[in-house]
Order: C-alpha cells, then sequence, then structure tokens
C-alpha cells in the first residue's frame, strides 16, 4: 500500500538542488519535511551561467524579486543567443527571444516575409524582431505587459547560495555529508534512507536525485538505464575558465562554433565565463583548452577545467520514490541554455503530480512521458544547428553535415524547406525559434503559403512596414543595456525588494 508524503530528502545541492529545495518549500512547505544533503567537498559542474525566458516565470512563481536575485548573483539581462560561424565561416546571426513580425490564421510570418524579400520589399529575418534588434544594439528596458522577453545571465554559484538562503527561510533543511550508501526497502526496492560517511542515516518517503552526471540514487541504486544520444551529438567534453570582464556587459549569449564544437561567452556583472564545447574523437583535451585560452577576453580567474559528458536520458526520470532533476535526469550540451529550464520543468511538473496520498504509476508514467517528449524535443533543437550548415571544412562538420537524424526532425525540416511551415506539436518549448534558426543557418523554404500571394504588393509593403515602424518605436524606447542594469540595481538598492 501507497503511503502519503511527508518527508522528502533531496540528494546533491547546487544549481537543481537548490531550485527543487526553494520551490518545494516555498510552495509546500508547510505540509512538507524538506532536507537536502551536500557535501561541501563536493563541486558542481557550474557552466550553466545562461538561461531562457521561462526562469523569469519560475521566479515569480516563488515571489523572487529580480532585483535582489540579480543583486545576489551579478546577473545581467540575457536577449538571446548569437551564432557565429555555425552556418559557415564568417556568416552570424543572433537567435532571439521574441517573435518575429506577426502570424495570421492559416501560416506564420515568415511566409509574408518571403514573398516581400522575393519582391525586394524586405529586409533580413530579423529585423522584425525586437528582441533581435535591441540584443544587437545592445539595448535592455523592462517593457509594460512583457514587451520584451528576457533571461539572464548569472554565476551559478552565487544562484545556489542565494536559494540556499531562500529554502532555508521558509524551512528546508540543510545537512553536510556524503551519501555513502542508498539504503532500499527489501519488499518494495524503494529507496529507504540514505547513509551518510558519518553513519546518519536520513530516511524519507520520496527521494529526489539531484547528484549530477553520478546519478547516485536513480541510476546506481535504481538502475533505470540510460539512452545515448552522442550518435547524433558527438561532442562529449568541455573546457571552462572565467576571466575578468574587459567591457560592459552585452545583453546576449555568444556561441562561436570551432572546428570541432562551440566555444561559449557568457557576460556578467563582475566577470565572463567561457568555455569550449567538443568532440574528443576529433579534438584532443590539450588541443582545446589551448584554442579556448587563446581566444578569451581579459585575465583567467580560474584555472581551465574539464568536465566529461554524455549527451542523452534516463529512461526513467521518476521511478519508484524517486525524481531525478538537473544532470542526473541526463545531458544536453549547454548550446540553447536549456539545463535550468529542464531542471525547473522537472520541478514543476512535480508539483503538478505531486503524490499527496501516495505514489500512482498512473502518475508517473504520465510524467515521464511529458519529460521524455519536451527532452526530445529539445535534442532535435539542438541537433539542428549541427546537421543543417554550409560547413564542410573539417571532418567533424562532415560528419555532423552526413549524419543520420531522429525521424522527428527529419519531418520537421523537410515540412520548412518544402512548405515553409513549422508546426508545434504539444507543448514544444520552441516555436519562433525554429524559423529563425533555420533561416539563420541558411535553410529558405522553397514557397510561400498561397495566401500571401492573394496580397497586392502595396498592402504587403504596408503590412511589412507597419511591422518594421513598431519595431522601430519600441527600440527607441530601450536604454544602453549596461546603463540600464546599473541604474535598475541602485534605484532598488537597500529597498527590501
Amino acid at each position: 500500500m501507497s503511503q502519503p508524503i511527508r518527508k522528502i530528502v533531496i540528494a546533491g545541492g547546487g544549481t537543481a538542488g537548490w531550485m527543487t529545495a526553494a520551490a518545494l518549500s516555498k510552495l509546500m512547505g508547510k505540509d512538507l519535511e524538506i532536507t537536502l544533503v551536500e557535501s561541501e567537498a563536493i563541486g558542481t559542474v557550474g557552466v550553466g551561467e545562461a538561461t531562457i525566458p521561462t526562469l523569469v516565470f519560475f521566479h515569480r512563481l516563488l515571489g523572487i524579486e529580480e532585483p535582489e536575485f540579480l543583486a545576489a548573483t551579478q546577473g545581467t539581462y540575457k536577449l538571446g543567443i548569437n551564432f557565429e560561424n555555425w552556418r559557415d565561416v564568417g556568416k552570424d546571426y543572433l537567435h532571439a527571444f521574441g517573435i518575429t513580425g506577426k502570424d495570421c490564421w492559416a501560416c506564420g510570418f515568415q511566409h509574408f516575409w518571403l514573398r516581400a524579400r522575393e519582391l525586394g520589399l524586405a529586409g533580413d529575418f530579423g529585423e522584425y524582431c525586437l528582441e533581435r534588434r535591441a540584443a544587437e544594439a545592445e539595448k535592455f528596458t523592462h517593457l509594460p505587459n512583457n514587451g520584451l522577453n528576457y533571461a539572464f545571465h548569472f554565476d551559478a554559484s552565487l544562484y545556489a547560495k542565494y536559494l540556499r538562503q531562500f529554502s532555508e527561510c521558509h524551512g528546508a533543511r540543510r545537512v553536510e555529508g556524503k551519501i555513502d550508501q542508498v539504503l532500499l526497502h527489501h519488499d518494495t526496492g524503494n529507496i529507504r534512507a540514505l547513509k551518510l560517511d558519518s553513519g546518519q542515516e536520513l530516511d524519507g518517503d520520496f527521494f529526489i536525485d539531484c547528484t549530477g552526471m553520478r546519478a547516485l540514487l536513480i541510476e546506481k541504486a535504481l538502475h533505470t538505464g540510460f539512452e545515448s544520444w552522442s550518435h547524433w551529438l558527438p561532442c562529449d567534453t568541455a573546457v571552462a575558465v572565467q576571466t575578468e570582464a574587459v567591457a560592459p556587459p552585452i545583453p546576449y549569449t555568444r556561441s562561436i562554433a570551432r572546428e570541432s564544437g562551440w566555444q561559449w561567452r557568457i557576460p556578467l556583472q563582475h566577470r565572463v565565463g567561457n568555455g569550449q564545447v567538443y568532440s574528443s574523437s576529433y579534438q584532443d583535451d590539450d588541443a582545446a583548452r589551448q584554442q579556448l585560452m587563446g581566444n578569451v577576453e581579459g585575465e583567467p580567474l580560474t584555472d581551465p577545467r574539464l568536465i566529461r559528458f554524455q549527451t542523452g536520458r534516463r529512461r526513467k526520470q521518476w521511478h519508484k520514490n524517486c525524481l531525478a532533476v538537473g544532470l542526473s535526469s541526463g545531458f544536453l550540451e549547454p548550446l540553447e541554455s536549456t539545463s535550468i529550464h529542464l531542471i525547473q520543468q522537472n520541478i514543476v511538473r512535480f508539483l503538478r503530480f505531486f503524490p499527496h496520498t501516495g505514489i500512482g504509476q498512473v502518475e508517473v508514467d504520465e510524467f515521464n512521458r511529458q519529460a521524455d517528449f519536451e527532452m526530445e524535443r529539445i535534442r532535435d533543437f539542438i541537433i539542428l544547428h549541427y546537421k543543417v550548415t554550409e560547413r564542410d571544412d573539417t571532418e567533424f562538420w562532415r560528419y555532423c553535415r552526413q549524419m543520420d537524424i531522429p525521424d522527428t526532425l527529419a519531418n520537421k525540416i523537410d515540412m520548412f524547406r518544402e512548405t515553409g511551415h513549422v508546426f508545434r506539436e504539444g507543448n514544444e518549448l520552441f516555436v519562433d525559434s525554429w524559423q529563425q534558426v533555420m533561416i539563420g543557418q541558411g535553410l529558405m523554404p522553397e514557397r510561400y503559403h498561397p495566401l500571401v500571394g492573394t496580397m497586392s504588393e502595396s498592402e504587403l509593403a504596408g503590412f511589412i512596414e507597419h511591422i518594421k515602424a513598431e519595431v522601430d518605436g519600441d527600440l527607441n524606447r530601450l536604454q544602453n543595456h549596461s546603463d540600464y542594469l546599473v541604474s535598475f540595481l541602485s534605484r532598488h538598492a537597500g529597498s527590501g525588494a
């Protein structure tokens, strides 16, 4: 007989552990006893310093004040990602968080843009997206009614410390220690307790695995299995380093394609996060480290740190009385800054399916189905960047161009190429992003919707010009990003916000 859930034990801290503790303690702390165990001796991956706009809503759900969060984490604003050398060497585009142009009931804006471009009436696709224009102009301002979609760059270690304080204020308890053993119930196979190296046992009704790639609970104890996606995403190593900031922070992440992978550059208030993601089959560690250090700005603040990973997912993210959150559930390289989004989604999804009266298999199965769907669609979006490219200058890029891809992605590419359509399936994360990246990578539709052809040239020109004028008007309302950030934080400093 399944028992009610009253005691929850979170294994591991870092971003995943403390985001979980923050949400559970804030939203359900009155009904639960929440314990988080972590060890100061165990480091965290800590490269996930760029996010997507869903984190804004997670913070609103928890009542986290933005000025306080930004000040505590040395955060800056982010409007998108600039992809450099991805389509081909010397060809760049910016994937922004906003919606490009305006759709109609029958088709997306790209159809109107395609015909207008054919007639010489339209500029670059990105000219009709406010967030892209703002990023390129290095501008930012909060607009009414969420008029500007944004996310954040921040220091991941400072974020975990901030959320720890938040969680403890809402009743979560932290225990220092290393997990020595996961103890199981002999009859059910459920987790009974975590035994620490001190000999202390932490018993619970439900356990959340935030132990990173080690996956001590969901894999080493419960053996759920792992599905590798490395044949589609061949990068398996990263080297990361922090450097001094040499210029004011810009409101976008830089992703710079290299011969055997790519480099990230993430601007914070006080420093810059840098890293190189690469395939060890095509580049050795010393060469990658040397290439990264030859392409950073500012003096290094840390020694370069090597991180090994395998892309893929746990076959079950919720199994028995254990949920995997963060890297324990699987790994997708941080190309589109989705790591923290996947953490938050598993947390929110768990709250929606929370087993108050006991764990039911129907809820577990539906949770896993939704989690699998979301991760697969994000996987497809990341693979798109590698597959749809004009680069053939190295063995790595030739492999990416020629590799087989999932049917779900192949269908999306074929649909866009042949018809110009992008259809959102279910609750997919990315919508306008597909058009932005496919066009940015050089994939142009062969035709547009016939409805667009019913517009006269003057009507189409007026439609396009009106959108451009609206974007221009909103852009003029924005301030320089760095100046706005300083004034925004100073206005709220000491306010208790």
